[in-house]
């Protein structure tokens, strides 16, 4: 597995796009609306990303988290050639998954959450493109 990418919720995806733009020098290569959020993939190498996440539709669990804990680092997501393979594994470990099978997520890739309960308190995301 490799970091995917790192998902951050904004209240403004277009300012902090230009901010990490200019900082990262991370130009955005994907947008998309999904499950009422604007998602933005900022390009910072080879397969490597920043997921900028912002609600845009009223009661989104992602809004209620930028209400609740404000604008930051959201989840890590990584990337497995073997999503299903990847989820037993966190079955096996004792992890509880939020997502029991994979769902598609963002650029029609198949993703799953893992419960930061049992992974010391990050969000994880696997994702297989």
């Amino acid at each position: 597995m490799h970091v995917d990418h790192i998902g951050v919720v904004t209240d403004d995806a277009d300012a902090l796009a230009e901010l990490y733009g200019t900082l990262f020098d991370a130009p955005a290569v994907h947008e998309e609306l999904l499950d009422g959020l604007r998602v933005v993939f900022l390009e910072l190498g080879e397969n490597s990303y920043f997921e900028l996440l912002e609600p845009v539709e009223a009661d989104t669990d992602v809004g209620a988290y930028l209400d609740r804990e404000g604008a930051g680092i959201h989840h890590v997501a990584l990337a497995t050639e073997d999503i299903e393979a990847a989820l037993a594994t966190a079955r096996e470990a004792g992890v509880a998954l939020i997502d029991e099978q994979p769902r598609e997520g963002a650029w029609g890739h198949e993703i799953a959450f893992l419960h930061p309960r049992d992974t010391g308190g990050a969000l994880v995301e696997f994702v297989q493109h």
